[in-house]
Order: C-alpha cells, then sequence, then structure tokens
C-alpha cells in the first residue's frame, strides 16, 4: 500500500498484513527495558532464569511500539496514524530475542465523525506473530483517517 489512505479506502473485513518482519534482539530488550520497564526478566539472562518467563523475555511495551512501528509502515493513513483509542490490548506470551515479528491487522468498522465531519473513526484489530505463527500480542485500536471527499 503506497498510496495515503483515507476514510473512503477503509471497509470492515479488509486485512492488511505488515510489509515486513521485525527481529527482536537481546540488546534492545534491554536497552528498553532499562529505559522504560526496568524489571530482572528483561534485563539479567540469569534472573529472567529464574523468573516465570524462564529467560530474556521483551516488555510487553516494547512489543506494542514494535507492532504500532509495522502498522504505521504497512496502513500509511494520510497525514499520519492518530490514535482515538485503545480498546483492548493483550499480551498473549513471551517475545525472546531472535524472534521475528509481524503484524496482521483488520478493519472492524470505519464511520465518520458526526461533530467533525472531515475525519472518521477507524476500529481495528492488529495481532503481532512471531517467525512460527504463534500470536504474542493482540490489541483492538482506533484511529483517526481523514475524509477525502467532503
Amino acid at each position: 500500500m503506497q498510496d495515503e489512505l483515507y476514510f473512503e479506502d477503509f471497509h470492515p473485513g479488509m486485512k492488511i498484513p505488515s510489509l515486513r518482519s521485525y527481529q527482536v534482539t537481546s540488546e534492545e530488550i534491554k536497552e528498553f527495558a532499562a529505559k522504560y520497564d526496568p524489571q530482572p526478566f528483561h534485563l539479567d539472562e540469569a534472573a529472567a532464569e529464574k523468573s516465570f518467563f524462564k529467560g530474556l523475555a521483551a516488555s510487553g511495551w516494547m512489543t506494542a511500539a514494535i507492532a504500532m512501528r509495522l502498522r504505521v509502515e504497512s496502513l500509511r493513513v494520510a497525514g499520519g496514524m492518530i490514535g482515538a483509542g485503545v480498546e483492548e490490548i493483550r499480551f498473549t506470551q513471551p517475545v525472546r530475542p531472535g524472534d521475528w515479528l509481524h503484524t496482521e491487522t483488520e478493519i472492524l468498522s470505519a464511520r465518520r465523525s458526526a461533530s467533525r465531519p472531515e475525519i472518521s473513526v477507524v476500529k481495528s484489530s492488529t495481532v503481532v506473530l512471531n517467525q512460527r505463527n504463534e500470536v504474542v500480542m493482540r490489541s483492538v485500536v482506533s484511529f483517526i483517517a481523514p475524509v477525502r471527499d467532503l
């Protein structure tokens, strides 16, 4: 999807895969954790082995940030993807060093704003999958898309 997308381009049932996969590294897991989620199972292999995760695991918030990157690259919303709300986010299994993540997004609905006719609200469901096609995160989010034809 090279062209920018507007309200008129979104339809319920539309599916958008990410344009690429993203590889997670142990260095990146530790850097993100040190800055934003400093817990032992994100920072230190030895501590992580003794934790619930039984090994180094990425922060769920890092997974969400990677998902956002992949969505923005794949769904080129005109003017940028502006969040309108998060209905659900679930981290279903750990993301490990070496995992390759990709996303699959489905459009659930698209409606014009009653108070601002130049914009719409698009509701979408995204799954983040690893290289084995195991779901590591699910989310339902809404974003704003401009209306092309006023």
